[in-house]
């Protein structure tokens, strides 16, 4: 195994392939993540309401499981199942032309986009963070929670305690050990993160009498000052902020999109945190040199 190690990081251009392969197949599982895991958590909560209403402390179902798992891959379409060499990331999508083997219908694009853009992402950080492999796959966990949480909240709107509560706790661990930043600056960067947000949510309430987010937003953004630290929060904060006003003036002027429609702020935040993690030295820097100037 040391050899192995040895191998890989003294050549780069096998270490950043090794990792981007293996997140080509992460991004396979983040594509099952995005999808049943917002499910399996309705019909959890489906089932402590009936329970509840019902006052029965046990309530058996006849449904059938449905978690990360099972059932096994199958086409939404015609519900056959898909065969182990129909199922191999971005590849058997080429191969198949985008259809399903069986009924022909078109699969969607975002599958072998989100299977791409976890390759080259996780590519990214093994370039980056090299040649220390722990450091590696602790940056490419943070990673792909980031992408499954963007996927998640696109989707639905939320972004699911199930990976951010677990998200913080790792942050402050992988930084006692001295991962990304000090034990102390994780510390405050979960707590100062969650702050900020909760504080902008209640002035934003108090004065409009709306939402203007949801509490997961608070989570994602304390998670990922556990992972990086409180130095890079106002940075993080203001690249999301900006390009979420962007994107949203953009689909209003450009698609019609009805204004009073929330826009999930998870994706922004999460691009935000990642973009710092790789660049953040540089792009703090940056900010607090234009900001002297202002």
């Amino acid at each position: 195994m040391q050899q192995i190690t040895q191998l890989m990081t003294s050549h780069t251009e096998l270490f950043i392939l090794c990792f981007s392969l293996l997140g080509l197949l992460v991004g396979s599982f983040l594509n099952v993540v995005i999808y049943r895991l917002p499910v399996m958590l309705e019909r959890e909560w489906q089932l402590a309401i009936e329970q509840r209403t019902q006052n029965v402390a046990d309530q058996e179902t006849d449904t059938e499981p449905f978690n990360l798992s099972f059932p096994g891959s199958h086409c939404s379409a015609c519900m056959s199942k898909i065969k182990p060499w129909q199922n191999i990331p971005l590849v058997s999508f080429l191969l198949l032309k985008g259809k399903c083997a069986n009924c022909k219908v078109a699969i969607s694009f975002r599958y072998p986009c989100i299977e791409l853009l976890t390759a080259v992402m996780s590519g990214v950080v093994a370039w980056h963070f090299m040649p220390s492999i722990w450091v590696v796959f602790a940056a490419l966990i943070f990673t792909w929670c980031l992408i499954s949480l963007s996927g998640i909240d696109y989707d639905t709107y939320l972004l699911p305690d199930n990976i951010t509560l677990p998200l913080i706790w790792l942050g402050l661990i992988v930084n006692y050990f001295g991962g990304f930043t000090s034990v102390g600056s994780a510390l405050w960067g979960a707590v100062f993160g969650y702050l900020s947000l909760w504080s902008v949510f209640w002035l934003f309430k108090i004065f409009t009498g709306k939402d203007g987010m949801g509490y997961g937003d608070f989570k994602l953004l304390a998670a990922i000052g556990a992972w990086l630290g409180w130095q890079l929060l106002p940075l993080i904060i203001l690249l999301s902020s900006l390009v979420g006003a962007i994107i949203g003036i953009g689909l209003i002027i450009f698609r019609r999109q009805d204004k009073d429609k929330p826009i999930p702020f998870g994706p922004y935040l999460a691009a935000a945190g990642w973009l710092a993690l790789i660049w953040g030295e540089q792009l703090n820097q940056t900010y607090w040199h234009i900001t002297s100037l202002l």
